[in-house]
């Protein structure tokens, strides 16, 4: 089994990223050979990276930052499902992010970006040279969700068939590429 981890990257109380990461969860689990885990970072809380040492060296004083380690180093593979704010990715996701650095090396990571019109691309933009320099694998092509609210119903979000049809390319190719 391929072990994705899905990290859900808002934090608002108010948000979509939730029943999005949920959907993303479903599918993951109904894809044969992968398994499914959610880290919620608002959930995770992790303070504003507050480690003496730089990530570089593993060197952790904090019990949060060696759990959060153990987390991203078990995954196989990485979906990030993320909205776009002020045209780039959140605060929290860079900070989670920032806490580590050779844990990222090797991942192959897919994104769910949402959004209004631009779904989030230009988040998923201004994403991906941070992590080409922490040595990940992105895929060349990513699920983005445009006018995202619009597909909240009930608190779950509805995917098109071909929002269905992205999210099982996206993971096909992930779990290709974690192989």
């Amino acid at each position: 089994m391929t072990d994705v981890l899905i990290i859900i990257a808002s934090t608002r109380s108010v948000r979509v990223g939730g029943a999005v990461g949920r959907w993303v969860e479903a599918r993951v689990a109904a894809s044969a050979g992968l398994e499914a885990r959610i880290v919620d970072l608002r959930e995770l809380d992790l303070p504003m990276m507050d480690e003496p040492k730089h990530p570089r060296l593993k060197d952790y004083t904090r019990q949060t930052t060696w759990q959060w380690s153990a987390t991203v180093e078990a995954a196989d593979a990485i979906v990030l499902v993320m909205p776009e704010y002020n045209h780039s990715f959140t605060a929290p996701l860079k900070n989670a992010i920032d806490y580590l650095h050779g844990e990222w090396a090797g991942k192959p990571i897919g994104m769910v970006s949402y959004g209004g019109i631009s779904a989030g691309s230009r988040a998923v933009v201004a994403l991906q040279p941070v992590l080409v320099n922490l040595g990940a694998r992105l895929l060349p092509a990513n699920v983005e969700l445009a006018w995202v609210a619009e597909s909240i119903v009930d608190g779950e979000f509805v995917a098109t068939d071909r929002q269905d049809r992205a999210i099982a390319a996206m993971l096909a190719a992930l779990a290709a590429l974690a192989g």
